[in-house]
């Protein structure tokens, strides 16, 4: 009974998967194509307008269009494009850099994001969680109360409008950090200390942009929940035995709130790429949000396509993970999914 309730348990979950990323992926689908404009009517007449003489206009637009897969009906392309990506695992070729794959594009974005954003995502959970939960148990100190409140305004302050302000002081005013890009364009792109110190330079502007607005976050949800522990009988236990109030926080405290928090730092990860599209255009980082403004200005569909696929699967994946793991280690959760 119980391997049962297991198997079904896992079969409901990817069922649910499956479906979620379906369903979110052929919403975008339809919004995307409702987008009013015609990249390749406008492309040719583009090149007419600059004085190029563009023979038989009609049939090549119509020719661009079969090999982008635009042609017929939207249930059409969309039977299509589900054939060429579930079948074929293949996303088509992009407008931008026709006829290159447009997952050579998403090959070349998709590194930057992850390296920006990843660290950035758990650099700020570490500081948050170990500065949360210091706060929450001294929370009656003027120190504490300071740090909330500040948290509490930091928090509430987009991170691109973050971003602004760090570019103002570093880079204009103290003239400390460059501008803009990802690594300075005269060092050879290499594995060299010299190419990997200029990469740490160019990225801490937005990296840090990130982690002051993450980590705010995290200090108060961490607090939060070190505040409602506090009363709990095993450490009013833990106390009486004459522990250490810093052991008493170690093992009892923060390893209780761990666990929700860890749930959210997987959800975190999952939305790595889409937390912060307008960080990396403000600092014209060569991430996927940069790849996204300059693709979404040239309605290249089969770009935008795959960049809204992998952030959906990004996303879904994360929340699956934290469904089949967490009744591993919350036994609470494994008598509800028996259940």
């Amino acid at each position: 009974m119980r391997r049962g309730a297991v198997l079904a348990y896992l079969v409901r979950r990817l069922l649910l998967y499956a479906f979620t990323i379906w369903g979110a992926f052929t919403i975008a689908f339809i919004f995307f194509h409702m987008v009013p404009g015609d990249p390749m009517a406008s492309y040719v007449r583009s090149l007419q307008q600059r004085g190029r003489q563009v023979p038989d206009a009609e049939q090549l637009i119509a020719s661009y269009r079969k090999m982008m897969g635009l042609d017929g009906s939207l249930l059409t392309q969309y039977g299509h494009y589900l054939y060429n990506v579930v079948i074929r695992f293949n996303l088509g070729p992009s407008f931008i850099g026709f006829p290159t794959p447009a997952v050579k594009y998403i090959e070349l974005a998709l590194p930057w994001t992850i390296g920006l954003l990843g660290l950035s995502t758990i650099i700020a959970w570490i500081l948050g969680f170990v500065l949360g939960g210091i706060v929450g148990w001294r929370r009656d100190s003027v120190g504490s109360r300071f740090i909330t409140s500040l948290a509490l305004i930091i928090s509430q302050i987009p991170p691109y409008f973050i971003a602004l302000a760090l570019l103002f002081l570093f880079a204009y005013t103290l003239m400390w950090l460059p501008r803009r890009g990802a690594f300075d364009a005269s060092i050879h792109k290499a594995f060299t200390w010299e190419f990997i110190k200029s990469v740490i330079r160019y990225g801490t502007m937005p990296a840090l942009s990130l982690v002051l607005f993450s980590m705010f976050g995290w200090v108060i949800s961490t607090r939060s929940m070190v505040v409602s522990i506090l009363g709990e009988d095993y450490l009013v236990y833990a106390k009486s035995k004459g522990l250490p109030p810093g052991k008493v926080l170690r093992s009892y405290v923060l390893r209780n709130a761990m666990l929700p928090q860890a749930t959210g730092l997987a959800l975190s990860l999952g939305f790595i790429l889409n937390g912060a599209y307008l960080v990396e255009i403000l600092f014209n980082y060569p991430g996927m949000g940069l790849l996204f403004r300059d693709v979404i200005s040239l309605l290249d569909y089969n770009t935008i396509q795959a960049i809204t696929l992998i952030s959906i699967t990004a996303v879904v994946t994360a929340t699956l993970l934290i469904d089949l793991f967490l009744p591993l280690i919350d036994p609470r959760v494994a008598r509800e999914a028996k259940a």
